[in-house]
């Protein structure tokens, strides 16, 4: 009896521990997007497309910077190294997204960055930071 209880509480520990992390990082964007929601016209979570891994970051927009960042990552792109903005409903790899989320793929140097987010929070991302392709003008919009 006493073992059949502690291999089903095991379980119950193991199954919830996944939901405390996952708790626990959303707490920890939280202290990222409020480090830039003063100093940003924009401020959004989203997550980081890597290779088939979706990680969580805070991402943020002021005048001249794009921000991302999470507790294990602080990245940023100066908007003047950006080359091409668009928004797309797919990955670049033609995976298809869950319900309601966009693409957010920045092009700099060759490289591509993609970012998965919200409907809602995507068309203020569209606002604030226009879709352009190569040689147009590089400007961020006040949202």
């Amino acid at each position: 009896m006493y073992a059949l209880a502690a291999v089903v509480g095991l379980i119950v520990v193991a199954a919830l521990i996944p939901v405390y992390l996952k708790l626990r990082q959303k707490d920890v964007l939280d202290v990222h997007l409020a480090k830039h929601r003063n100093s940003s016209k924009l401020v959004s979570r989203g997550e980081y497309v890597e290779g088939p891994e979706l990680i969580p970051v805070a991402l943020a927009l002021t005048e001249t910077t794009f921000y991302y960042e999470n507790n294990d990552l602080e990245a940023s792109f100066d908007l003047d190294r950006i080359d091409e903005i668009e928004y797309d409903d797919d990955l670049a790899t033609g995976r298809s997204l869950h319900g309601g989320c966009r693409v957010l793929r920045l092009r700099s140097h060759g490289a591509a960055f993609e970012f998965v987010l919200d409907k809602a929070d995507c068309d203020k991302w569209a606002a604030a930071l226009p879709a352009r392709t190569f040689g147009q003008q590089r400007t961020a919009h006040a949202v």
